[in-house]
């Protein structure tokens, strides 16, 4: 007969063993940063760029880029994902500045030349100094936030918090927790994730026009993540698919680039309603 009593406490000792080794190591398992050295060269072919280094309260220093467009219309806050630096993801900025938007990509706590212990905290109060620091020189009407993946959320939450022209998601997640849900089932996620990053109640609040634009074929983020926050605000709220597009590569698809030429360079116009079908019912007998 098995001694049920001592195989159930060698499974309670590994749960409780996983739940500690992923509260510690989830840091290294959700972010995968590239550090770069000090005085290390940013060099973009056919892009002016303008580097800077803004200190925080606690001392940390948030490391950013500006690209430059000719006659700028406004900038566009780019929050990158949770990989790389901005060393590489700088060469998306060429699809805003070429439609004449100054783009702003920081690195977060840790990544490329930033500094500072990382938290769910510290980077949303980061975002928000360096969002301050865009408003010192900008109008918010002219200040387009960009949330990619992970940057999302970040985007999401400064948009709760402040009044920019526009909000566009690219491939969010409806929260981390939920993400990390889908892989890890059995954990209490709640008790043990650092990063819960609320998107689906940030976006309650947020009163500028949004945009989510997700690939259908995304393995990561699941497609039906962006329908259900595009139900949250659906008033404001537009879903641009990327059909075949995947969590990566939206970029190589026509389609993304047609969306965010119209979402960028198109102001939005009042429908007038007036003589439309929009009160009229199926199988309602007249």
């Amino acid at each position: 007969m098995p001694n049920w009593g001592y195989i159930l406490l060698i499974v309670l000792l590994a749960y409780v063993v996983i739940s500690i080794l992923l509260y510690f190591l989830q840091d290294y398992l959700m972010f995968k940063p590239e550090k770069l050295p000090k005085d290390f060269l940013f060099q973009y072919e056919n892009q002016e760029i303008e580097e800077y280094n803004v200190e925080t309260r606690d001392g940390a220093v948030i490391n950013g880029l500006r690209f430059k467009a000719a006659q700028p219309k406004g900038i566009v806050f780019y929050l990158k994902g949770n990989s790389k630096s901005i060393k590489g993801w700088g060469k998306f900025a060429v699809d805003f500045t070429r439609h004449g938007y100054d783009v702003l990509m920081v690195d977060y706590r840790g990544f490329g030349k930033s500094t500072g212990r990382r938290t769910q905290k510290a980077i949303k109060r980061d975002m928000q100094v360096i969002y301050n620091k865009i408003k010192e020189n900008v109008n918010e009407k002219y200040i387009i936030l960009y949330g990619r993946s992970l940057g999302s959320g970040f985007a999401t939450k400064l948009a709760s918090m402040n009044n920019p022209r526009m909000l566009i998601l690219d491939a969010p997640y409806y929260s981390l927790s939920k993400v990390a849900k889908k892989y890890i089932p059995f954990m209490p996620l709640s008790l043990l994730i650092k990063f819960p990053m609320p998107t689906y109640k940030w976006l309650q609040y947020v009163n500028c026009p949004i945009h989510i634009i997700h690939g259908t074929d995304d393995k990561l983020i699941p497609y039906k993540t962006s329908v259900r926050l595009s139900k949250i605000k659906p008033k404001s709220t537009t879903l641009h698919t990327v059909i075949g597009g995947g969590h990566k590569n939206l970029n190589t698809f026509e389609s993304y680039h047609k969306m965010l030429s119209e979402i960028i360079t198109t102001r939005p116009k009042e429908v007038d309603l007036t003589g439309s079908s929009i009160h009229v019912k199926h199988n309602v007998k007249v």
